[in-house]
């Protein structure tokens, strides 16, 4: 009999549905028989005033005002209020939330958000339902701190660093395990040089030029503007890209660069649907450290270069690339063209990150998760 898991997911960012829809991809390949993945967004009927606060708030915060969205998540590293905050944010989600788990009536429930670990647990109790609660921590190596405010769930963590952590906040060791971090199924396989070059020559590039790519999340990167503008007037070893997401006055910025400077070899990007293959082309990748693209550029064997960081969150990823000397942080957008110039005139620096990526023997988690969530 064909059993059903519902994938509980909040569209802020894409961190949150991309591991969830890779997971339900795979369980449809593998185990279509035995299970049928549904995802769900957790705000379907909730009012668009809180979709709104939550879903842009998050999103322009980030783009707009940083601080404040660093602020919010220091406030909420105060246990009370982040048990405040998560209280507030269930009472407008759990209505529509109960509606939806009675009705699909699954096997198991996958959170891929920690606003919906509230409701959910608190659902399961009070209609006394037997059905198992698998939290999947998107962060991999620093987690918001309402992350754990529930210890009863099964949890699925990236890192032994937030296994620790996990401990730390009173849960049991044995309901935590650990795997590779979980991305799209298509980086599992590397491109051949066959197709790169095809590739390349399809998007514009030249076969024998180094690529540096500029590449944030879906609303670009931060200072984009400025990154671009340094990279074009003093890089001259290099082709360039630029993805801007839905950013359209990157987008539109970028153009208007394009024509100042007369650099032809900058290719310019909107939202598109083919980031594997731009970072699989690129040599060099200027990033923010979102965890699911500073994993895509690693996993690749691309070296990233971190221009910006939210503060916490991504803190961890920062320091996991630095630190085991994968790539490197610049804040400074004046001092990244020398710096990334640096690595392709002197081989041995490049070379040398290349070949610690290498050592890391990073994986995709996505196999080994879907299997213990379609099996277990």
């Amino acid at each position: 009999m064909q059993k059903k898991h519902l994938f509980l997911y909040l569209k802020t960012g894409g961190g949150h549905l991309a591991p969830a829809r890779s997971i339900a991809n795979y369980i449809k390949i593998k185990h279509q028989d035995k299970v049928h993945p549904v995802l769900t967004d957790g705000f379907i009927g909730v009012s668009k005033f809180i979709r709104y606060f939550v879903e842009d708030g998050y999103r322009l915060s980030q783009a707009k005002a940083i601080w404040l969205y660093e602020l919010l998540y220091a406030i909420n590293k105060i246990s009370n209020v982040a048990k405040l905050t998560a209280f507030i944010i269930s009472i407008f989600i759990k209505p529509h939330l109960k509606k939806q788990i009675i009705e699909e009536n699954p096997s198991k429930l996958v959170i891929f958000h920690f606003f919906l670990i509230k409701p959910v647990l608190e659902i399961v109790k009070e209609n006394q339902l037997s059905i198992p609660v698998v939290v999947v921590v998107t962060d991999p190596f620093t987690a918001h701190p309402i992350w754990f405010l529930e210890k009863s769930p099964k949890f699925i963590v990236f890192s032994d660093q937030l296994k620790g952590h996990c401990i730390q906040k009173g849960i049991d060791k044995e309901s935590v395990s650990v795997f590779p971090f979980i991305l799209d199924e298509k980086f599992t396989r590397p491109l051949s040089r066959v197709l790169l070059h095809s590739i390349k020559k399809n998007l514009g590039f030249s076969i024998g030029k180094r690529i540096i790519l500029i590449l944030g999340g879906g609303d670009g990167i931060p200072k984009g503007k400025k990154i671009l503008k340094n990279i074009l007037k003093n890089n001259p070893v290099a082709e360039v890209a630029i993805v801007c997401g839905h950013n359209q006055a990157l987008y539109k910025k970028a153009w208007e660069l394009k024509s100042n400077y007369n650099f032809n070899n900058l290719k310019i990007f909107g939202y598109v649907d083919f980031i594997y293959e731009l970072i699989n082309i690129s040599d060099v990748v200027i990033t923010k450290c979102g965890a699911s693209t500073f994993m895509e550029i690693l996993i690749s064997g691309k070296v990233p270069v971190i221009n910006n960081y939210i503060w916490e969150q991504e803190k961890g990823n920062m320091e996991f690339v630095c630190g085991n000397k994968l790539g490197f942080y610049e804040k400074d957008t004046g001092k990244l063209p020398a710096r990334i110039n640096e690595l392709f005139y002197n081989p041995q620096i490049y070379n040398t990150y290349k070949s610690n990526i290498k050592r890391m023997y990073l994986q995709n988690g996505t196999p080994q998760v879907s299997e213990y969530i379609a099996l277990k």
